[in-house]
């Protein structure tokens, strides 16, 4: 993969309704989706949710991050289960995100972005990210470049389709339920069916301005 086309895919990967404050569904209580037999908790999820609200309740632009991130809780819950996909391609593939590598991304996406404050903000604003979740992007991004590189999946359709079958693999393997008040997953589209975020089209995407 050339370095043009790997920088475009992490900027593409990096993911204002009320909180739903979930009792869970009947067959997991308290879990707002179980993944490969591991919960993801309510209270995780609106922790991150609450992070990313507190963020841009300091922003002078408040009220328009608020409603420009949508249904925040579906946004988050996407990522964390997309996350836990990704690992396992990753882990699938004998690929890992060394602490090095994370932070060079991080560092790249700072340099496309024009510096850490505008990284910062050009997330919180356009992803719904907060400061302290930018590792989390910058991690996902590592894995999704060398998960394309072992895969020899480029910018191309059929590259894009080397990636959707090894996570759409991955997605069924990993046997996701979710709860329904936050809809249900898709593992074709490795997406929530209520979340629209085609991550496929996403990648064949070029980097967004401000190293979004």
């Amino acid at each position: 993969m050339h370095r043009r086309t790997a920088l475009s895919v992490s900027a593409a990967l990096l993911a204002a309704a009320p909180l739903l404050t979930a009792c869970g569904s009947d067959a997991h209580p308290g879990a707002a989706a179980v993944v490969g037999g591991q919960r993801i908790e309510v209270s995780s999820l609106q922790a991150q949710v609450e992070d990313v609200r507190a963020a841009q309740q300091a922003s002078p632009n408040a009220s328009q991050l608020i409603r420009e991130t949508g249904d925040l809780s579906r946004r988050k819950l996407h990522d964390m289960i997309f996350d836990r996909v990704a690992a396992k391609v990753a882990e699938d593939n004998g690929i890992t995100a060394s602490r090095a590598e994370i932070q060079q991304a991080r560092g790249e996406f700072v340099r496309q972005s024009g510096g850490e404050q505008q990284l910062r903000a050009a997330l919180l604003q356009q992803r719904g990210v907060a400061p302290d979740q930018v590792d989390e992007v910058a991690r996902r991004a590592v894995l999704m470049n060398k998960i394309a590189a072992k895969l020899g999946a480029g910018n191309t359709p059929e590259g894009q389709k080397k990636l959707t079958d090894a996570f759409s693999q991955a997605s069924k393997e990993l046997r996701i339920d979710v709860n329904p008040r936050y809809g249900s997953w898709d593992d074709e589209k490795i997406q929530l069916a209520t979340y629209t975020a085609p991550w496929v089209r996403q990648i064949s995407q070029t980097a967004p301005e401000a190293g979004a």
